[in-house]
């Protein structure tokens, strides 16, 4: 009992100077947050009950928030590690408004998303964030996106701006994303770069390649064909990436730019099954810099999504509509950063 609140939790009740600690607040702001009083700025209150939390213990009851409503979060599979880092910054930020977020995820010989959208419906959410789905994809019908608006359900949409839909769409800029990239390959002395990138298809496959073959033409002289025959389409995965390798090792390229840091890993591997260096002999770019990429080996250098930034602009877009004020039906690109670690490095003949 703290301050005659009782709170359970796995280690029996937490002392007022546990929680201070972790919260960084002195124990009376602790006994007021715990006790429901005002005079707490939300950030400090916030940060109490993310102690209590970390801590293992339970909410007091009068703590607990209601939840001001369901949002649906349309994700693809979670094995790439960039889609839970979007789902988890997209739920924060729902959570920080009260909204109960309901995650959906498409797994290959699972619901697909059309199943899953209507599922959300029949549960009453209030509205959708569609991350990297069918919206990004050139091939699919647009209409469902339509209906699902005649059906009075917001939604927003992050990355693969679609001009058929009309929509607000959050996305990175992945034209800037590959020109950076190239362009640091360049000054470390490389001439012969090539792409690695998924299908066509995918909006943000296709400005990557836009990017690549702009940066090629200025940086390296290169005309458009030229550029466009260092470009490998494949799949976004390691497996995608040691099938880019190999071809783009063929060609002689000496830096190698990734659509996502999976395919970069995979580009490693192959580079190495061959005797290569990384960076050695090989320099390699990725793309998203999700959590555990600054491990790997060597860590690699990669272009960061401003993934809570980008979370915040779109559930607050979200939530907009649902509130009825008007949203405007446009993009808002974010520019990531190029994050340089060990896996580029000046080319040998330089």
């Amino acid at each position: 009992m703290v301050d005659g609140v009782t709170i359970a939790g796995t280690g029996g009740a937490p002392r007022l100077s546990d929680i201070a600690g972790r919260a960084a607040v002195s124990e009376a702001t602790v006994s007021r947050v715990l006790n429901g009083k005002p005079g707490v700025a939300d950030p400090t209150r916030r940060r109490v009950l993310a102690a209590l939390d970390v801590l293992g213990y339970e909410r007091p009851v009068r703590l607990r928030q209601r939840s001001a409503g369901l949002i649906g979060l349309v994700t693809p599979e979670l094995t790439n590690p960039i889609f839970p880092a979007f789902a988890q910054a997209v739920e924060q930020v729902l959570a920080g408004h009260g909204y109960t977020p309901v995650l959906c995820t498409q797994m290959p010989g699972g619901a697909t998303e059309d199943e899953l959208v209507e599922q959300l419906v029949e549960r009453g959410v209030d509205g959708i964030v569609f991350l990297s789905g069918l919206h990004a994809d050139l091939s699919a019908d647009p209409a469902r996106y339509a209906a699902l608006r005649e059906r009075g359900v917001p939604f927003v949409l992050i990355n693969g701006c679609n001009e058929r839909i009309s929509a607000p769409f959050v996305s990175s800029d992945d034209a800037a994303a590959v020109r950076m990239a190239v362009g640091h390959l360049v000054e470390l002395g490389h001439r012969r770069i090539g792409l690695a990138v998924g299908p066509q298809r995918y909006v943000p496959a296709r400005r990557k390649r836009d990017g690549f073959v702009e940066a090629a033409g200025r940086l390296l002289g290169l005309d458009r064909a030229e550029a466009e025959s260092l470009v490998c389409t494949t799949l976004f995965s390691v497996e995608g990436g040691q099938v880019a390798a190999g071809a783009l090792l063929d060609q002689g390229c000496t830096g190698v730019v990734c659509g996502s840091d999976l395919m970069a890993l995979g580009v490693v591997r192959a580079a190495r099954n061959r005797g290569l260096d990384v960076p050695g002999d090989v320099s390699v770019v990725g793309f998203d810099d999700s959590q555990l990429i600054a491990f790997t080996d060597p860590p690699l250098t990669t272009v960061r999504q401003p993934v809570r930034a980008m979370a915040g602009a779109a559930v607050s877009a979200l939530l907009e509509e649902i509130g009825g004020s008007p949203v405007q039906r446009t993009e808002y690109v974010f520019q990531p950063d190029l994050v340089v670690r060990g896996s580029t490095a000046a080319a040998r003949d330089a």
